[in-house]
């Protein structure tokens, strides 16, 4: 999809409205309906000497839970698992070509030249079906066809000029959730998951922020509801930010993609708000991981304790629904983690409160 901005151009939700019906209209006339499921793993992509740290940091800041490292052709993988939640892979490229690395040549990330969140890979249950319609459309994959492991079927698309991201698609055959082959070459790292109780109540992958420029925050919802089932819900707009928070979903209860664009494009440094300013420095990347978490309180505090660093203070109230915190970036992933408890009662995603604090604090990145 082509832009052709104007020099008053600003974001509004009339155009995208009516491009998401119409995705939704071609899915069901295609048989992509109902054809690509929820969120199975991200893929992390490091610096080789910063695997091993980013590895820990998820192991100490998490839930989650080491499973192995192993190595093939392309790759050194290790894989970490939450019950309930998408996978977390880590991983380092062992060979030259890296089709994300343009995507990271930015002033605050050309120093980790290979390090970003580059795929968001969902379950299908016909990837050959997938595959054949939607390279009919002219959809563009990494590979010319669906790939064959051991345990599952394989493809992505080529990284989106919108986000500099890749959607996957996995099928699984029998060994669901074994991405190592029988001839991948299993290394012995010894990870120790920190034995703090506190860690039990950081749950479920809940959404991610992925920010993108102004002028591509449409195209880049639309391309992201193309290839897969997911909608355009909700967009809540911080005027007085020049920023706006844009929720895709497959279901109230599936992991939730977020967009956040600015409202109108970046003008230098001093004009813009944060949003574009952290483009400008970072490109456009997955800003952040939110995690639900249980006992938010104990949780925001035993993480200080334990040395994590916040971004903005624990905002929000049982009165206002919900309760979220940003700690500041990884420096193995370039990565923030959110922390999200949502109030029993609270039948919304965000507060517009909330979002604008949020948003105000990624200033200091």
């Amino acid at each position: 999809m082509t832009n052709t901005l104007g020099f008053d151009f600003q974001n509004n939700d009339d155009f995208l409205k009516l491009e998401a019906a119409r995705v939704i209209r071609e899915r069901k006339s295609l048989g992509l309906h109902g054809l690509v499921g929820g969120l199975e793993v991200i893929i992390i992509n490091t610096q080789a000497e910063k695997q091993k740290a980013a590895v820990q940091e998820f192991l100490a800041t998490t839930g989650y839970n080491y499973v192995n490292t192993y190595s093939d052709e392309a790759y050194i993988t290790s894989i970490l698992k939450l019950e309930n939640s998408a996978d977390i892979i880590v991983r380092v490229r062992k060979i030259a070509d890296n089709p994300f690395r343009k995507y990271n040549l930015n002033p605050k990330s050309e120093n980790l030249p290979d390090t970003r969140l580059e795929t968001f890979v969902f379950r299908t249950t016909d990837i050959h079906k997938y595959h054949t319609i939607q390279t009919k459309r002219g959809i563009r994959f990494l590979s010319e066809d669906v790939i064959e492991y051991e345990n599952y079927y394989f493809i992505q698309s080529l990284p989106s000029e919108y986000t500099g991201i890749s959607v996957g698609l996995i099928q699984w055959k029998n060994d669901t959730g074994n991405y190592a082959g029988t001839n991948d070459q299993q290394i012995t790292w010894n990870f120790a998951k920190p034995q703090k109780e506190y860690l039990k109540n950081i749950g479920r992958l809940d959404h991610t922020a992925t920010r993108v420029r102004a002028h591509d925050r449409d195209p880049a919802i639309i391309e992201f509801m193309e290839l897969t089932n997911y909608h355009f819900d909700f967009a809540i707009y911080v005027k007085n930010l020049n920023s706006i928070t844009n929720v895709a979903r497959l279901s109230s209860k599936d992991f939730a993609m977020v967009f956040t664009s600015g409202i109108a494009p970046f003008k230098s440094m001093e004009d813009s708000g944060p949003t574009e300013k952290f483009i400008f420095n970072y490109g456009t990347r997955t800003h952040h991981l939110a995690f639900t978490t249980q006992n938010i309180e104990g949780v925001y505090q035993k993480l200080k304790d334990d040395g994590v660093e916040y971004l903005v203070e624990l905002i929000g109230s049982p009165d206002e629904g919900l309760k979220q915190t940003f700690t500041v970036a990884s420096p193995n992933t370039l990565i923030v983690n959110e922390y999200i408890h949502r109030y029993g009662d609270f039948t919304g995603f965000f507060t517009k409160q909330n979002v604008t604090v949020l948003t105000k604090s990624t200033e200091k990145q």
